[in-house]
């Protein structure tokens, strides 16, 4: 079974190996081509759940059974971890298709559960921490910034559960302001539409 943190409602339930043995020896060369230090990498998949009750033993091995696929996680848990989540206000398709799994299997309590990614990066001992810099071109091969955030701690994914208020509608007056109010609107509203 899995062991489990509690953080308030929501469950951090380890899971599978997120790597495998060619993808993890691949992203290692690229990250130590940022940090020559860097001696091993894991991956494993994280699953947060967001439930509205403290959820039964019985609910719990049904979750942990539901949530147990893929090769076992066998790597290291040493080093510096990041923890890659989907963004935070967003819903993942796989949380969509997990949670209606969830719910299905009768474990109604469960308002949601979502998948990160937690690597393990391990370097050389006595060499100096990494800057700044390099810990944000780390953080950039481990992630994609469209879809993606690293946060510092498992803890935090607690963020991924808070409901946000929406957002006033607005309007893009393209016939008065052209192909430049739509230039405008993207990068002020962040939508990131193609030329």
């Amino acid at each position: 079974l899995f062991s489990f943190l509690c953080t308030y409602a929501m469950l951090i339930l380890p899971g599978s190996n997120a790597l495998s043995a060619f993808r993890a020896k691949r992203l290692l060369s690229a990250l130590q081509e940022i940090d020559p230090a860097i001696t091993e990498v894991a991956a494993r998949y994280l699953h947060f759940v967001d439930a509205a009750d403290e959820l039964s033993e019985e609910e719990l091995a049904r979750l942990a059974t539901l949530l147990t696929y893929g090769d076992p996680f066998t790597g290291m848990e040493k080093g510096d971890e990041y923890v890659v989540v989907p963004r935070i206000g967003t819903i993942s398709p796989w949380s969509s298709k997990a949670t209606d799994i969830v719910h299905n299997c009768g474990l109604d309590d469960v308002k949601r559960v979502e998948r990160g990614i937690a690597y393990c990066i391990q370097r050389q001992q006595n060499v100096p921490p990494v800057s700044g810099n390099e810990r944000l071109k780390l953080v950039d091969r481990l992630h994609d910034r469209m879809t993606e955030m690293v946060l510092d701690k498992r803890g935090d994914a607690e963020a991924l559960f808070q409901e946000l208020d929406a957002k006033p509608l607005e309007f893009v007056d393209i016939s008065a302001g052209g192909k430049e109010a739509l230039v405008a609107a993207n990068g002020e509203l962040g939508l990131a539409l193609s030329d």
